[in-house]
């Protein structure tokens, strides 16, 4: 038997890159799976086909995290069709760059209402589920950034470390109901993506990584999965960092 057989994941940010490949980690496991982008129908529909092909069940949804009722309409979708949601991976994030005196609050706001917002309106959907049937695993994302303190980036360190307080909290007040809750933070990571966040460039530099090479998406979804299964029974509010070596202590 595989070892999510029956079990319903929710991966947030999943149209590519990391949710992607944490998507296709679970379904080949036996979870249901649903897929969750802001706004491309296509990509979601193929990750979808991708999990269907590994003999899971999956539903793309269009949502918007940082959006209440988009989330509450996500969940109930989830709902209608699995029963429920056991397992929550919340990766939606967006990173721009703007000097601090430069801030707007909507500036503010956006990157909060994605990232910070956006997990805990997903953790307070999903956790009356969990609860019911005395189960659940939630991995949330932070990243090397929130650590380090990254110029032009301190509205998003912010948000990223809120994260390890939200998870730590709830790590403490559900642990007993059998509601795992932790934290990966991603180093370095060959993904595509938005250059526009990182107008320096640099993200191919590996001089830097004590293992030489960049991170895998893989490397990522396997990490996931570890939290989310039995392997990880005794380990909860705790933050993997998964970045080649790379300290910051």
């Amino acid at each position: 038997m595989k070892r999510l057989e029956g079990k319903t994941a929710l991966i947030t940010g999943s149209g590519r890159n990391i949710g992607r490949a944490i998507v296709l980690k679970l379904a080949a496991e036996g979870a249901n799976v649903v897929i969750n982008t802001r706004s491309n129908k296509d990509e979601a529909e193929s990750v979808a086909e991708e999990a269907r092909s590994l003999g899971a069940n999956a539903l793309p949804f269009i949502a918007d995290v940082a959006d209440h009722q988009q989330v509450t309409d996500m969940f109930a979708a989830a709902a209608e069709q699995f029963g429920g949601v056991d397992i929550l991976v919340s990766n939606a994030a967006i990173r721009p760059k703007k000097p601090f005196t430069e801030l707007t609050i909507a500036d503010w706001e956006q990157v909060r209402g994605v990232v910070l917002d956006g997990a805990f309106y997903c953790v307070h959907a999903a956790m009356p589920y969990m609860e019911k049937n005395e189960y659940g695993r939630v991995v949330f994302f932070t990243g090397d950034g929130a650590f380090v303190g990254s110029a032009t980036r301190s509205h998003v360190s912010a948000a990223k470390m809120g994260i390890i307080g939200l998870a730590r909290g709830l790590a403490s007040e559900f642990g007993p109901k059998n509601i795992r809750v932790n934290v990966i933070s991603p180093g370095r990571i060959d993904t595509t993506r938005d250059m526009s966040w990182y107008p320096e460039g640099g993200m191919q530099e590996t001089s830097n990584i004590p293992v030489r090479r960049l991170g895998t998406v893989d490397d990522i979804a396997a990490t996931a999965l570890f939290l989310i299964t039995d392997d990880c029974g005794f380990m909860t509010g705790q933050t993997l960092h998964v970045n080649g070596g790379t300290n910051f202590f």
